[in-house]
């Protein structure tokens, strides 16, 4: 298992990985040079380093985030969340329509989420027991429970 997560990170890397990383890296600059938006820069070379090598690794959200992500997120969304999120529409149409990418394109899709709103929520490796329900299926904490 662990040889294919390898060569689907090494084919994604080659792909659509070092671009999508680029444009987080230059977000995650930004916001480091302004300042104030340091926690968004912060979140987003951690996006980076998920766009460099995501397979055998997932994205969760946090139960305990509070308002003040939503609120970072609305900030994040209009400074620099939506021009990611198109970056990795422009990255999946290429890779659709090669037929062979479509899974490639499938995970770019789906990173679309966290591009958009990257405060409260982490990455976790999909090894992690942690992060799962009973199940095998994610599911959130009990109300009034801590992690």
């Amino acid at each position: 298992m662990e040889l294919l997560r390898t060569v689907l990170n090494l084919l994604w890397l080659v792909l659509a990985g070092v671009w999508m990383a680029l444009g987080y890296l230059v977000a995650g600059i930004i916001c480091c040079i302004l300042i104030v938006t340091i926690p968004w820069g912060i979140a987003s070379f951690r996006i980076a380093l998920f766009a460099l090598w995501p397979f055998g690794s997932r994205i969760e959200r946090r139960y305990d985030a509070g308002v003040g992500s939503t609120l970072g997120n609305i900030v994040w969304f209009v400074v620099a969340g939506w021009w990611l999120a198109i970056g990795h529409v422009l990255t999946a149409i290429p890779l659709a329509v090669s037929i062979v990418g479509i899974p490639f394109a499938w995970a770019n899709l789906k990173m679309i989420p966290v591009s958009l709103t990257p405060l409260g929520r982490r990455i976790v490796d999909t090894d992690d027991p942690r992060g799962f329900g009973v199940d095998g299926h994610h599911a959130a904490p009990p109300v009034g429970a801590r992690r």
